[in-house]
This record gives C-alpha cells, sequence and structure tokens, in this order.
C-alpha cells in the first residue's frame, strides 16, 4: 500500500498499548480526525455502503440511526494497513511479525459468567427487526451480515474454529451461508454425518485485534480466539452462549446465536465479493437462528464487499503465513507485501538478499507453494520498497527481462472468486526482477541525490510567488 498522507498522520507512537476495546479504538480514531459521522437516517440500501467506499481507506463512518433503525452502524475500521499496526502497538514493520508470535504462542481464554454482549436477550427472533443489515453492491441479493465472526465447535473434541462467512439474512431467522471448504465447513460436515445440525455463534462488533485474529490461516481445531488473546497480551474474556456450549467474546456488541441445518441448503448470492466481482448464486447451506443477544445501545459494523478493509483483513494474515513459509527455506527473504491492486490476495511482492543466482526463482515457486490464491509473484532487491508499486514497477522495468527472469506455471490450482480462471484452475506467473549478482557495481546503483531526505521544506520554501524574487530587466 502506497504510503500517503493519511498514513503519515497515524504512525504509531512508541510505547502504544493493544486496543482490547472496540468503542476504545473508535474513540481513537476520532481523537485523530479519522472517524466521520455521517447524517442521522442515510438509506441502508447502497447509499450506507456508497459513503463508507467514497472514504475507503481515509477514515471510518459511523452512521447513526440508518434507514431510521435503533442500532447503529459503523464501517472502514481497518481499511489501512498501518491502522492494524496501530491497533496492536507495533510499528507498521513489525506487524507481520508481531502477528506470527501470536499465532505461534496463543492464550487460553478467561472464562466469565456475566458479559455486556448478554445484556439484552431476544428469544423471538426478527433479524430484519433487530439487526440494521445493509445491502453493499448494486446486484447484492439482499442484505448481509459481512462482518460476523462465525465460531463454531469440533463435534468431536470441542475446540473451537473463528471464521468470516458472508450471510446473506434470507428471512426473520434464516441465513444464507457460504461455506468454502475450510475449518467451519469441516466442523459442519461432521455433524451432518452424524445427523444433527451444527451450534454457531455470529459475534459481530469486536476489537480490531479480536476481528483479525479470525482471519488467521491456522490448522483445523486452533481456536482462533486464544491468538486474539495473544494480541491483546492477556486472555480474552468469553462468555458461554445461552443455547450451546460456544463462548464468544464478552465484550462484543452482538451475537446472533443458531444452528447449521443438516441436510438443508437453500439459494444464496450473488454478493459482491473481494476480487470486486460478484459471487455467484447457488444452494448454500442455511443457518436457523434461536436467539439474538446484545449490548444495551449496540453498534452493527458492517464491512463493505471489495473495499479496502475487506482485502487488509484477509491479506494481513495471508502475508504472515507466506512470510514464514517462505523464511523457513530461504532466510535472505525479507518482507512480503500482498498488493491492493492484486485485491491482497493475487498479486505477491518478495523482499530478499539474493545470494545465489537461480534463487529468486525459487521463491517464486515457494511462494506459489505457500497459498494457492497467490496468481502473480514479483521478487526484488532490498533496496525496492514492495509497499509502493511504483518503485515495484521501476524494478521491473529495469532489472527484468521477459526470456530470462519469467517464470510461468500453467494448469494450477487458484482462487474459484477469480473470473478469469476456469472453476480456479488457471496460470500463474512470477518476475525476477533483482539484479544480478555479477553485475558491474555501478551497472545498477541507483542514483541518490545526497541530502534529500534531509532537507527540511519549511525552512528551504520561503514563498509561491516567483516574480517577488525574479531580478527584472
Amino acid at each position: 500500500m502506497q504510503r500517503d498522507d493519511t498514513s503519515s498522520t497515524t504512525a504509531t507512537q512508541p510505547g502504544n498499548r493493544p486496543v482490547r476495546d472496540l468503542r476504545a479504538w473508535l474513540d481513537r480514531l476520532s481523537e485523530t480526525q479519522r472517524l466521520a459521522v455521517a447524517r442521522p437516517g442515510v438509506d441502508l440500501t447502497f447509499e450506507l455502503a456508497a459513503i463508507a467506499k467514497r472514504l475507503d481507506g481515509q477514515r471510518a463512518t459511523y452512521f447513526p440511526k440508518p434507514g431510521g433503525h435503533s442500532v447503529d452502524v459503523i464501517s472502514g475500521l481497518l481499511s489501512h494497513r498501518d491502522w492494524m499496526a496501530e491497533a496492536m502497538g507495533v510499528e507498521p514493520s513489525e506487524l507481520l511479525t508481531h502477528f506470527q508470535e501470536a499465532v505461534r504462542t496463543p492464550l487460553p481464554c478467561r472464562e466469565t459468567t456475566s458479559a455486556p454482549v448478554q445484556e439484552i436477550v431476544h428469544r423471538e427472533v426478527d433479524l430484519t427487526r433487530i439487526l440494521p443489515s445493509p445491502t453493499h453492491n448494486e446486484f447484492d441479493s439482499g442484505p448481509y451480515v459481512t462482518a460476523g465472526l462465525m465460531i463454531s465447535r469440533n463435534p468431536r473434541t470441542g475446540v473451537q474454529n473463528v471464521a468470516i462467512h458472508r450471510l446473506q439474512v434470507s428471512g426473520k431467522d434464516r441465513l444464507g451461508a457460504l461455506l468454502l471448504p475450510r475449518h467451519t465447513l469441516a466442523y459442519q460436515q461432521m455433524a451432518e454425518d452424524e445427523g444433527h445440525d451444527l451450534p454457531v455463534a455470529i459475534v459481530i462488533g469486536v476489537d480490531p485485534l479480536t476481528l483479525l485474529a479470525s482471519q488467521a490461516i491456522v490448522p483445523v481445531d486452533t481456536d482462533e480466539l486464544e491468538i486474539a488473546g495473544a494480541l491483546h497480551g492477556q486472555p480474552l474474556d468469553v462468555v458461554k452462549c445461552l443455547t450451546s456450549d460456544i463462548r464468544v467474546p464478552a465484550g462484543a456488541e452482538i451475537v446472533i446465536e443458531g444452528r447449521l441445518l443438516a441436510r438443508e441448503r437453500a439459494l444464496e448470492g450473488p454478493f459482491g465479493e473481494f476480487p470486486q466481482y460478484y459471487g455467484e448464486r447457488g444452494e448454500r447451506h442455511v443457518v436457523v437462528v434461536d436467539a439474538i443477544t446484545h449490548r444495551a445501545s449496540p453498534l452493527f459494523h458492517t464491512i463493505v464487499g471489495g473495499g479496502l478493509e475487506h482485502l487488509v483483513l484477509g491479506g494481513i494474515p495471508r502475508e504472515a503465513t507466506i512470510l514464514e513459509s517462505l523464511q523457513r527455506s530461504f532466510p535472505g527473504v525479507r518482507d512480503v507485501h500482498l498488493a491492493p491492486g492484486g485485491v491482497c490476495r493475487y498479486h505477491l511482492y518478495v523482499r530478499m538478499r539474493k545470494r545465489v543466482e537461480g534463487e529468486a526463482k525459487n521463491v517464486i515457486f515457494g511462494a506459489f507453494a505457500a497459498h494457492y490464491d497467490v496468481k502473480h509473484v514479483v521478487v526484488v532487491d532490498e533496496d525496492v520498497d514492495i509497499y509502493d508499486p511504483a518503485e515495484v514497477e521501476w524494478a521491473v522495468a529495469t532489472r527484468f527481462q521477459a526470456d530470462r527472469d519469467l517464470v510461468v506455471v500453467g494448469q494450477s490450482l487458484g482462487s474459484r472468486l477469480d473470473p478469469s480462471t476456469a472453476d480456479g484452475l488457471g496460470s500463474k506467473m512470477g518476475l525476477d526482477a533483482t539484479r544480478p549478482l555479477a553485475a558491474p557495481e555501478m551497472k545498477f546503483h541507483r542514483i541518490r541525490v545526497p541530502g534529500e531526505a534531509d532537507v527540511d521544506l519549511e525552512q528551504a520554501i520561503v514563498s509561491h510567488q516567483w516574480r517577488k524574487f525574479h531580478a527584472r530587466d
């Protein structure tokens, strides 16, 4: 992501502590002019998403009483990479290593018997009345819950899983759920094989670090709430649901308690997804809602499909996983970045210190193996800023030759949401944009103006009126 004026105002200050509360994060954004409050009553169909999208990556948005609903909506809370580092209390350069350490050293949760999220209880549920679910994109099939953490338990081991799934509001007590072939689906299939529904809890409105932890790429039977505790630096407080044994964050805003129904499917979609195309309509899993609990005055978090918050949340955990995978085999790899232009999934930039010729090509193959979503890889030297697309493009322009440095792999598994693939089957490409090790010293030596970084422009620039200083004839 490019370092722009917005990011320069959000730099982490040394000694900052992790943000452990959603409302504290809203206060932080408000105090630093990164929270915009919309006029009350904006329309939940398109208008709310339109405003949030216009402010994407610049400011989060607070929507009082949208559509006349009694519950306020928030969006764009984590739409800048540096904001996530700030929420962690670390410098942006430490973001991935800090996340990696939390994944390696999770903290067991701390259970409580009373919690703000259970202040209000609805046993007679009507999703359309209780929750202000927006409709985001033009051809979305209706309102969606997009920032809900779905928590389920392995029916055999009892270990919890946390993930975000798109959830279509299909009726008063029905949600359509797209379950990709990952841990939630594995748990659901276990329960369905035994003829049982799978209890789930959908948690809306959590702190930034719990939200990020939900996206960690970890083995099955790893509870992501314990990773959230490690990011917080202390165990996460959880409370038992009213209708199941699932434990949910006690400080959350809203919890939908329900069950993924066995052997029942219904139409869901289309829905605007992260590649900024629509995920198609199809027969999906169904959640029946048994109860809703929430704070006395809850906040409903929505993530606009295809927006920066959507991309950044998915991108950072993937970067951490890919970096760890590459560094095991290639110690010279310094950093990786899933570029926003590649929807934080498909385009990977790798910065490394190359030791021998050919190593960059091996890194390319390692990146393909690290995550199937990766489609294009560019490997650059240490002097290139991989968070600046112009820098990466410059490296390709001046250090890459297609007949020598291009790697193409056909008929490979990629993302099924990439419309250019054949149901996920497509090609992958790698570009070795590193300098040849045997090149003469000055051939690839970057130009530099001495003292440029130290110039104080406020002292150097005294006027914008050139004629005041131009000698007249």
